[in-house]
């Protein structure tokens, strides 16, 4: 990964904007998972708290992606980072003046971050393709990934620092400043119009337009297979990281909490290593190829997981260093590759798919993945209630090793076909 495209202003700017509300989002993500659990000590709350977020993105994604096709982007980007800032504020003052936000306050903060989050990823999906060549895609992705797995590693500790210490005002007021601060640190970026801003913006237009964003992810081979494999890998990958592993860790290892915190470290340092030699994996190796390799791989690295929880293990190795000392290395592994082809996958999309349209497939992409997460969640829930995590991991691993071998075809008829034959016009 070189940092070339780091010397440009405009995408130096918008890199440094999105980390800078990211850190905020993610530390005032973190400090309010541990209010509500303080707050309330029901895991169940916080469930729904953290689940309800699925019914504005079932009901809005589709009209965020074509709003994110009509209007200029940068002003979206602007605005919407600056409306961030204002309702972070306003509930910052709320809580200022009633020592505390009861839980309908927090539920509508939630929903209400959720709904500007949608639009926001509708209008920025574009912004990155449209201000770089499409030679530099594939670099310009490394360098986000890179940046933003940074922001997602270090805000958990600043969060928990200033948490502890000053408590989760001081927090809604950091976060109000950095969304304030990446909206204007914005204004300065050129940010090319590819959107048709002539259009008559009526009911009609939205009816036409939404539908041609579905004709062109029906017409086209390559959105179809992205969006129904990611699909499936969301639904069995996510559910490995949100209840499996954790299970396995603090349940069957009886893991220490620092333990615990270094399994969360090593995921999140794959992920800041992985785009920094990316680009000269992805180079050298096609992309259906890649992804084919890639996940065929970490379905056979969950299936060697499997063994970390088994009566083999556990019952050879007390205090069960060994055991996991093989689940840190399994992850960080796993960690890398996603990483990989999520980038591969990325940079693939923005090249084909017309980025009068992005906001429009994009939106449906992270909707269809966002929608299988929680219902993934509750299935692989229930069977580590039920199951062994030997039996419920292999599960997942099978799923996976099937799911591939499934659209292993596609994969490597789009090598075959080439990337210029897959685009598509609106």
């Amino acid at each position: 990964m070189s940092i070339k495209l780091l010397k440009r202003k405009d995408f130096s700017l918008l890199i440094f904007g999105k980390l800078s509300s990211l850190l905020g989002s993610n530390m005032l993500q973190f400090a309010l998972s541990l209010y509500v659990l303080s707050l309330t000590e029901s895991a169940t709350i916080f469930a729904s708290i953290l689940s309800i977020t699925i019914f504005p993105r079932l009901l809005l994604s589709p009209i965020a992606g074509v709003f994110g096709d009509w209007f200029d982007r940068k002003k979206s980007i602007i605005i919407l980072d600056l409306v961030n800032g204002i309702i972070i504020g306003v509930f910052g003052i709320i809580y200022f003046f009633n020592g505390e936000l009861n839980l309908l306050s927090i539920y509508i903060f939630v929903i209400l971050l959720e709904i500007t989050e949608i639009f926001y990823h509708s209008s920025m999906s574009a912004v990155i393709p449209s201000m770089v060549e499409k030679d530099d895609l594939l670099e310009a992705n490394s360098i986000n990934s890179f940046v933003m797995h940074i922001g997602q590693l270090i805000a958990p500790t600043i969060a928990a620092l200033i948490y502890g210490s000053y408590g989760i005002f001081t927090l809604f007021v950091i976060n109000a400043v950095s969304f304030v601060g990446a909206s204007l640190s914005k204004i300065g970026i050129s940010i090319p119009k590819t959107n048709n801003g002539d259009k008559n913006l009526n009911l009609s237009t939205f009816k036409t337009d939404f539908i041609e964003g579905m004709r062109i992810i029906r017409s086209n081979e390559f959105i179809k297979t992205v969006i129904s494999l990611a699909s499936i890998i969301n639904f069995v990958i996510s559910p490995l990281f949100s209840i499996g592993l954790i299970f396995v860790i603090k349940q069957i290892l009886k893991a220490s909490d620092f333990q615990y915190g270094l399994f969360q470290m090593t995921y999140a340092l794959s992920a800041i290593i992985a785009p920094l030699f990316a680009g000269a994996v992805i180079k050298r190796i096609k992309f259906g190829k890649i992804c084919f390799i890639g996940f065929i791989n970490i379905s056979l690295l969950i299936l060697i997981m499997s063994l970390v929880p088994s009566d083999i293990l556990i019952n050879n190795f007390e205090p069960n260093g060994f055991p996991y000392i093989i689940l840190l290395v399994l992850t960080f592994i796993m960690g890398i590759i996603i990483v990989i082809v999520n980038i591969a996958i990325g940079t693939i999309f923005n090249q084909i798919v017309p980025l009068e349209a992005m906001g429009r497939t994009s939106t449906v992409l992270s909707l269809a993945v966002t929608i299988l997460i929680p219902l993934g969640q509750m299935i692989f829930g229930f069977l580590y209630d039920y199951l062994a995590p030997s039996y419920v991991i292999i599960i997942c691993g099978l799923i996976l090793l099937i799911t591939m071998l499934r659209y292993k075809t596609a994969l490597f008829k789009y090598d075959a076909m080439g990337a210029n034959s897959n685009e598509v016009s609106v």
